[in-house]
């Protein structure tokens, strides 16, 4: 499959999912007034809305997410809460499914949010942009990062995850670090993974890194022999994968078996323990980029602590981010000293320097990051992954 076809197909993805995403809107009694709850007067509490994966191949981060946020907001009601107003959160399952998200855009709309601080999937994010959008509701989205919300161009949404760009940069970066002169690209034909793929085929150009292969797999199938023949083949120095976790441990444990002895990346799709109980053995030395978790930031013992005690295990991957994702949109509101959406949105593209996991927090005019913050992990002995190089130096 040739990165010009992925490419336009890509783009016919955006319009066919706005479409649906409109008659959707159009369809939701009050979606576009932003429903019937407190937002619009100075009474009650300040709903915040989140999507995200509790059911499906994805469910693993939907709790971290959540755990995150609802850490964020019990801290700022704590302190006074909001212009003298409580956060409360309002989650919605998406199940990493298009459709589903729609639907549940739809009900937290109902519900009377003024902002969304979810997003995991891209391809579940994307179509909900038009819906929050149209209906007047910001969106600081932590996981979800394909180029593909960026080139929706809708008004009042942010990233504070790198964008693909920016994960694609890295890559490309570890692998001339590596010294890597031949390398193949592998994706599960998903918005966020074949856009990541085309990102790092694109910046290779000029590199010294040949790309030998672009190769699409099938998501949900267990015999991958047909695609690692193909790798094979193509004879690289590393493969770079850029799709979900589930594929990729069944991926590595079938390279591992055909005697690949090469380098193999993963993206931050993948970068999770169950990778590690699904790839077996062949988890040993995989590498992946990825935005730091807490255990790998400087400082963040007491917040890993708390957590801990909180929801009775350990943070995972985006827990931090859905708690700066509330915190940003908190600034944003007190800033603007309203819940109105525009005022909002001013606020929070304004900001500059407030401290995030991720350093200080400056949007670009596009409302991406200014910097995207991906590091290098690798599987460590308990099959968790933690961090190799910072790419700093």
């Amino acid at each position: 499959m040739t990165n010009l076809s992925r490419r336009g197909r890509s783009r016919l993805r955006i319009l066919s999912l706005g479409a649906v995403a409109a008659l959707a809107l159009s369809a939701c009694s009050g979606g576009v007034t932003g429903g019937g709850g407190d937002e619009g007067t100075e009474e009650g509490p300040i709903r915040l809305g989140m999507l995200a994966p509790f059911s499906g191949s994805e469910a693993a981060f939907g709790p971290y997410m959540k755990n995150g946020a609802q850490m964020a907001i019990d801290e700022i009601n704590e302190a006074g809460g909001v212009l003298g107003r409580d956060l409360e959160l309002v989650t919605e399952d998406d199940a990493c499914d298009a459709t589903s998200a729609t639907a549940a855009a739809n009900k937290l709309i109902t519900s009377g949010i003024v902002a969304s601080v979810g997003g995991y999937c891209s391809g579940a994010t994307l179509p909900t942009l038009p819906i929050f959008s149209g209906a007047g509701v910001p969106m600081v989205i932590p996981a979800a990062n394909s180029n593909q919300l960026v080139d929706a161009d809708e008004n009042g949404v942010f990233l504070i995850n790198g964008t693909g760009d920016q994960q694609a940069q890295a890559a490309l970066k570890w692998a001339e670090k590596q010294g890597v002169k031949r390398l193949a690209l592998v994706d599960d034909n998903t918005d966020y993974s074949a856009d990541l793929a085309d990102a790092v085929a694109e910046q290779a150009d000029g590199t010294g890194i040949e790309v030998v292969l672009e190769e699409s797999v099938t998501a949900g199938e267990s015999d991958y022999s047909a695609n690692v023949n193909s790798i094979l083949s193509a004879d690289p120095d590393m493969v770079y994968w850029t799709g979900y976790y589930q594929e990729g441990g069944l991926i590595a444990a079938q390279l591992a078996s055909a005697g690949y002895d090469g380098e193999l990346l993963v993206a931050d799709g993948t970068v999770d323990a169950k990778f590690s109980e699904i790839a077996g053995a062949a988890a040993q030395g995989v590498e992946g980029t990825f935005t730091q978790t807490p255990d790998m930031l400087e400082g963040a013992d007491d917040w890993i602590s708390k957590y801990t005690e909180l929801y009775g295990e350990g943070p995972g991957p985006y827990s931090t981010q859905a708690y700066d994702a509330v915190r940003v949109v908190a600034e944003g509101i007190k800033q603007a000293d309203s819940t109105d959406s525009e005022a909002v949105i001013k606020a929070i593209q304004d900001i500059d320097g407030l401290e995030l996991f991720s350093g200080p927090l400056k949007f670009t005019e596009d409302g991406t990051l200014s910097e995207g913050g991906f590091a290098i992990v690798e599987v460590g002995p308990d099959g968790a992954f933690v961090l190799k190089d910072d790419l700093q130096s």
